[in-house]
């Protein structure tokens, strides 16, 4: 997952800044850089803003439950992972029954994803993480390794800023 913005709207600026977070984390932009999304027009109003500017992408819309274009037929098992890990997040985020302020959201999506990337077995993945860090494969339970990647994201931070 290359974005997880909170934000109380599925607008255009929130599909701008995601799409913005992903660009800036890639090395180059391919010539053939797509991203598959659901049929909701803020993505298309998005790609406007960023043609604009001159970043050039096609988005490709799968649409509905089922494979009526052929967009959606190509592109649908691409969605469906990304339909799975919302899933995955809501079955996760439904227990704590909302949060009364943005930094609790932030909070929780951050660590959610440092949880989902780095801790929990998949079983695509035939029950490895899909990051695998190698000074967390030896610990010997998930308290430990969570205090070990909190450590090592703190200590990550300290060095920046120095």
């Amino acid at each position: 997952m290359l974005s997880y913005r909170v934000s109380p709207n599925r607008d255009t600026l929130s599909a701008i800044k995601a799409i913005n977070d992903v660009l800036r984390k890639l090395p180059s932009l391919p010539d053939d850089l797509s991203f598959v999304v659901d049929g909701n027009p803020i993505y298309l109003l998005a790609q406007h803003f960023f043609a604009q500017h001159g970043i050039s992408f096609d988005v490709r819309q799968v649409i509905g439950l089922t494979n009526e274009d052929p967009v959606s037929e190509e592109f649908r098992p691409l969605k469906q992972i990304i339909e799975r890990f919302n899933r995955t997040f809501k079955g996760n985020d439904r227990p704590t029954h909302g949060f009364g302020a943005e930094e609790g959201s932030v909070s929780f999506v951050t660590l959610f994803v440092a949880y989902f990337h780095f801790l929990r077995p998949h079983s695509a993945l035939e029950g490895r993480v899909p990051v695998v860090i190698p000074e967390l494969a030896e610990l010997p339970h998930m308290p430990a390794r969570w205090t070990k990647l909190i450590t090592m994201a703190q200590d990550f931070l300290q060095n920046e800023a120095a």
